[in-house]
């Protein structure tokens, strides 16, 4: 059976002790990171953000904390996210590969995609990936996980993959590496210097 995204999945994997694998204080650092970097790049304050896999938003409560004014969007392919969330939360329905097509009147300052990529078929993540690029301004968050980590939580559809098949199709979709699943747009290429890029030897 096709794995459902509902109440029930995100009660165990985000809410219930025994099974959840990060704390709100984990997040936040975490958050505080990405914003960071994003903005040591930008060389401003971020402005937007794009949460592509967004589930219930968890980034969004951190993210405006950090900054009050910023603008949030999130999008999620679960029916039950969007439905209970979509308004409040400003999530909209869409899968990862539909961002091939799918456009906004503006980029991003960051774009977040946590803990998804590792569950789609590579087609997906390709198509993804032309959006991603496209729509960036500043600095994309690929949190992906590979056959070189130990993965906790939710293994049932997983795919591991070697870290050089992310990074070759990274790469090849036109983001640069920077270090701690962060990546560049084009847009910022002459901002980073050679060994500030991450690289697998």
């Amino acid at each position: 059976m096709p794995k459902t995204y509902d109440r029930a999945y995100f009660d165990k994997w985000y809410r219930n002790p025994r099974h959840s694998v990060a704390s709100p204080t984990e997040l936040r650092r975490k958050v505080a990171m990405v914003v960071a970097v994003a903005e040591y790049y930008l060389g401003r304050p971020i402005r937007n953000v794009l949460d592509v896999g967004c589930g219930e938003a968890p980034w969004r409560a951190p993210l405006r904390a950090l900054r009050p004014g910023i603008a949030y969007r999130g999008l999620d392919a679960s029916e039950y996210v969007v439905a209970r969330y979509g308004r409040s939360r400003n999530i909209g329905w869409a899968r990862f590969g539909q961002l091939a097509e799918l456009r906004f009147d503006e980029r991003f300052d960051l774009i977040v995609c946590t803990d998804v990529l590792h569950y789609l078929k590579p087609a997906e993540i390709r198509a993804g990936l032309v959006g991603i690029v496209d729509m960036l301004e500043g600095v994309a968050f690929l949190e992906a996980y590979t056959s070189k980590d130990d993965v906790a939580g939710d293994h049932d559809g997983f795919a591991s993959r070697a870290p050089s098949w992310y990074l070759r199709n990274f790469r090849e979709a036109g983001l640069l590496p920077c270090g701690s699943h962060c990546y560049l747009g084009p847009r910022l290429e002459r901002r980073i210097a050679a060994l500030e890029r991450a690289q697998l030897a």
